[in-house]
């Protein structure tokens, strides 16, 4: 069923007043279940797993997924089928929206984790406590849910934007609930099958899973001990399946007593494994490539190449890149997080961030055209008393106006007591978030993306010019106004579908509040479990996590607190060249209106990326494209299964594979699988 809409003249000419009562009357759904207890609980549950999710991949790859459209695949299917067997009532659309809404929000919560916070760690070397920053969190993302609603009325109900990103989630939702059911079931068995095939391969590669089963449950290594020794006495070490497919021929080498010089490929004389060129088995990353496509994945693939087949080899051989010597003595091997931290982060920093203030400047709209809407004026009829139909149902701007300055002072309070920011640099930043929000929701509204690299390093730079000495000082202040401002624009993408969908916008805000507890939550347990390496002394992260995002913050606040000096002259000279790159690929983008196939910004993120993380994301991006080109024709299973079923199925590998590597490493941490 078609949704009903505004043209564009009436978009042009109606007042809000008029827009308010026109989609009272014509798309507000009254009553309809919306926020219900059981909706509630779905969505807190579906939220925290998918945050989990979340965090697990923005971990690996420093990308945020989006999980609005699986948590409304997995709420129909789950739904539609208990309602078959006869043991509860379908959701409504409503119930499924505000699910939807409420795991959306879980997982916008990982942002800080996976960036600023985790950063902070870093250069902190410590970890502060749990609650600390759970309540940090939990502050700073309703702070952002009491800044969009004001411009909720705006942006939405006034100027009707589009919301490409939330407009696409109202429509699935109608297709499912007022089209064909089998459409919607077959997305979630894709979804299902999918997970069983990514969760399948990461269980035979995990060693927690593969001890559980082989040692704690079936007590194989008593029956076969023959494939459990070591030293000829039993052992409790699983057998489990390579990760990486070159380990094969390494292993089938060693077998034959090949020399390992004459069989081990090396670059400057390290050997290749060293560089992080593998080839892995990894379903998440597979997936995570289909997500992004190939123009984005290829920038990646290229950016990984440039940096670690062609210059990191320059730089070991002219000694800038060269193994640590500690001040008792020990050497630190070279290792591909050392060649990123000494060399490599330099250029992909100036990459990344000139490429993403090219592409923000170059949308002057972005910031012009929100100032030009607050102060024009709307004709409202002359003498005529404005009448809010909607004030029964709509978040009261009191709360708001209220809200706003209570939480932006509880906010500045927690970062200043919980990570040492001086009072008057937190209250310095506060203007930033407004008008970080203003340009965040703008670019949100037009092309579902927003900037947030960007908007992070304006805090930075300039929080960071006024205190050089600190860094927890712009980590900080650039986390605390990046996210409000990306809570506030990822809201308002979310409330989208409500308002196509005739839903209370006020059930919606209850409902993101309670995503933010469930994505708090999870996305804690799963970053003090999973992500951080409790054997490592201070802080650090685990191999299998390369914290892109946190690694370009630390990386920024370095260069804010040591200067260019502290460089070696080839990393200057590179920062300088890919400065350069990146203006000419985002003008080139901008001029063939985003057929240039490069992204600076997708360059540099594979410079600080694994190259085996690369090469399987670009693997699932080539195999996707391929299936598009193959299965063209609308209505054929093919293109249905590969084209339209793209995105349940990268959903599901991404979980599948993530949620049995949460697993894996959480056995791994359990005295009873010791």
């Amino acid at each position: 069923m078609a949704i009903p809409h505004l043209s564009d003249d009436q978009i042009r000419t109606m007042t809000r007043e008029e827009k308010d009562r026109w989609w009272f009357e014509n798309v507000y759904r009254g009553d309809m279940p919306q926020l219900t207890w059981r909706s509630g609980i779905t969505g807190f549950v579906l939220g925290g797993i998918l945050a989990a999710v979340a965090i697990y991949i923005g971990g690996k790859t420093g990308i945020s997924i989006g999980v609005g459209l699986t948590s409304v695949v997995v709420a129909f299917a789950a739904f539609r089928i208990l309602h078959g067997l006869g043991v509860c009532k379908d959701f409504t659309i409503l119930e499924n929206n505000c699910t939807q809404s409420i795991a959306t929000s879980a997982g916008y919560m990982i942002g800080p984790l996976i960036s600023s916070m985790a950063a902070y760690m870093l250069v902190a070397q410590k970890t502060p406590p749990h609650l600390h920053i759970f309540i940090w969190m939990v502050c700073v993302s309703i702070l952002g849910v009491l800044v969009a609603f004001p411009l909720k009325r705006r942006f939405i109900n006034e100027e009707q934007l589009p919301f490409p990103e939330g407009r696409a989630c109202g429509v699935v939702l109608d297709s499912l609930y007022t089209g064909s059911a089998s459409s919607g079931m077959f997305k979630a068995k894709l979804l299902a099958v999918s997970a069983i095939i990514s969760g399948g391969i990461q269980f035979v590669i995990s060693e927690g899973w593969m001890k559980l089963a082989q040692i704690k449950i079936l007590h194989l290594h008593k029956l076969f001990p023959s494939l459990y020794t070591e030293n000829g006495q039993p052992s409790a070490e699983p057998y489990v399946l390579f990760e990486h497919i070159d380990d094969y021929y390494y292993w089938l080498m060693a077998k034959l007593h090949i020399a390992s010089e004459n069989f081990i490929p090396t670059l400057a004389g390290v050997d290749i494994r060293k560089y992080g060129l593998r080839l892995t088995v990894d379903a998440a990353m597979f997936g995570v490539g289909g997500l992004m496509g190939m123009k984005v994945a290829t920038s990646v693939l290229i950016g990984g190449f440039i940096n670690y087949v062609i210059l990191v080899p320059l730089m070991i051989k002219a000694g800038d890149i060269a193994p640590r010597v500690m001040a008792d003595g020990t050497v630190v091997p070279l290792t591909r997080p050392e060649m990123v931290n000494q060399w490599s982060l330099w250029w992909a920093i100036s990459m990344m961030i000139v490429g993403s203030l090219v592409s923000l400047l170059s949308k002057p709209d972005l910031f012009t055209g929100p100032i030009k809407k607050l102060f024009s004026k709307k004709k409202n009829g002359a003498g005529e008393t404005r009448v809010d139909v909607l004030r029964h149902i709509e978040l009261p701007l009191w709360i708001s106006f209220i809200g706003v300055p209570v939480m932006s002072f509880v906010v500045i309070a927690l970062t200043h007591h919980f990570f040492g920011v001086p009072w008057h640099l937190a209250l310095a930043a506060l203007p930033l978030i407004f008008v970080l929000t203003i340009i965040g929701t703008n670019s949100m509204a037009l092309t579902s993306w927003i900037p947030t690299g960007a908007m992070s390093k304006i805090t930075q730079f300039t929080i960071g010019a006024i205190d050089r000495a600190n860094p927890a000082t712009n980590l900080m202040t650039g986390g605390m106004t990046s996210e409000i401002a990306s809570n506030a624009a990822n809201l308002l993408s979310d409330i989208k579908p409500g308002y196509m969908l005739g839903a209370k916008p006020r059930q919606q805000a209850i409902g993101h509040v309670i995503g933010i507890f469930a994505g708090g939550l999870a996305s804690m347990v799963v970053f003090y479990l999973v992500i951080i390496d409790p054997t490592v002394a201070g802080v650090a992260f685990r191999s299998e996590f390369a914290m892109p995002g946190a690694i370009q913050w630390k990386g920024v606040s370095d260069l804010i607190s040591h200067g260019l000096k502290s460089l070696p002259s080839s990393a200057v000279i590179s920062m300088i060249v890919a400065a350069i790159a990146a203006i000419v690929c985002e003008v080139a983008r901008i001029r063939t209106r985003g057929r240039f196939p490069l992204s600076a910004v997708s360059i540099g993120l594979g410079v600080v990326l694994p190259p085996d993380a690369s090469i399987c994301m670009w693997v699932g991006a080539a195999f996707f494209w391929w299936q598009s080109r193959k299965h063209k024709t609308p209505g054929t299973k093919g293109h249905e299964t590969w084209v339209e079923g793209c995105e349940s199925i990268c959903a599901g590998l991404i979980s599948g594979a993530a949620l049995m590597g949460i697993g894996n490493a959480v056995l791994g941490v359990l005295p009873w699988m010791k």
